[in-house]
């Protein structure tokens, strides 16, 4: 952390800047977690939440994120440059810039990218122990990518896992993650589709344009988390999953504009209309309950008022311990 924050918590003149080291180090997902777990509570409606905008590049997309709750507001700033695919550069780069108190000063910056994976990673971990039963759990992981490692450290720390499995399209690359997962103390082993009709917790985090399996597959008191789809046209689950479960999202509305499974199976009706979803804000609230016979699914795309509120706890866990 910037040596303009004092260590007696004091609030700095001058912006601090949050690295990825630093974030990784600051918060656990634990506490990303109870972080907007407590905004929830107090009765903040993601309904009401400003959407992203983004706008077309000539060299991809850039997007921005906005959200304001209590002393804080902030937002994302992020670049997609698919053509860094074959390059040194990330694919995806960005910072948030998160400012706070009565005068609503720039308080701090932060590397976007590793935020977003802390983020992402909580938002899904949040939603699955809502809906999870107690007791351990065997994990597939659909995905070799950094969202897929995030996924598997943040369960592991929230989750009893017997193990750990990884389908992926490259074998090499899922190779690889079996051997990090093992690394952090996991039994882990590359699988195919198949394996997750033994699963008890699902994470769906590819770039696939159509479904991962056959919704059939899924065993009553499972959980399946998808992150990878943010459009209408991409899917990873199918509508006979989508038909069969208590399906859950982070909003109505972000859900209708940008979660193509949900969208897909309300238009060919899987999904029979809005009413049907279920919201984290309802379980946080315990406004509904997960019906114990039928599979769960958390459908999550992200949404600011998450970046805010791990943003917030980042900032203020690094001015209190002057990282």
């Amino acid at each position: 952390m910037d040596s303009t924050t004092s260590s007696s918590g004091r609030q700095p003149s001058t912006p601090v800047f949050l690295d990825g080291a630093t974030i990784a180090s600051a918060l656990t997902a634990r506490e990303a977690v109870a972080a907007m777990e407590s905004v929830l509570a107090s009765g903040f409606d993601p309904e009401m939440s400003a959407p992203r905008t983004r706008v077309e590049t000539d060299a991809g997309t850039f997007m921005q994120m906005p959200a304001s709750n209590g002393q804080y507001v902030g937002t994302k700033l992020l670049t997609i440059t698919p053509r860094n695919a074959g390059s040194a550069s990330p694919v995806i780069q960005g910072l948030y810039a998160l400012f706070g108190g009565h005068d609503q000063r720039p308080v701090a910056v932060l590397d976007g990218v590793a935020l977003t994976e802390l983020r992402t990673s909580s938002v899904s971990a949040m939603g699955a122990m809502l809906l999870a039963s107690p007791g351990p759990k065997r994990l597939l992981v659909f995905g070799t990518g950094v969202q897929a490692w995030a996924h598997i450290v943040a369960f592991a720390e929230l989750f009893e896992l017997d193990s750990v499995e990884i389908v992926g399209r490259n074998l090499e690359a899922a190779e690889r993650l079996v051997k990090r997962t093992e690394g952090i103390g996991l039994a882990a082993a590359v699988a195919g589709p198949g394996a997750v009709r033994e699963a008890d917790l699902v994470i769906c985090a590819t770039a696939s344009p159509t479904a991962l399996f056959e919704g059939s597959m899924v065993k009553a008191s499972a959980v399946v988390v998808a992150i990878g789809s943010h459009d209408r046209e991409h899917r990873e689950l199918d509508d006979t999953l989508l038909a069969r479960a208590t399906v859950c999202v982070e909003s109505k509305d972000s859900a209708g504009r940008e979660a193509g499974d949900v969208i897909q199976a309300m238009e060919s009706g899987a999904i029979a209309g809005p009413a049907q979803l279920i919201t984290l804000s309802d379980l946080v609230l315990k406004r509904r309950k997960v019906a114990a016979d039928r599979p769960a699914v958390f459908k999550t795309t992200g949404m600011p008022w998450e970046d805010l509120a791990v943003a917030t706890a980042l900032y203020e866990a690094c001015t209190r311990h002057d990282y």
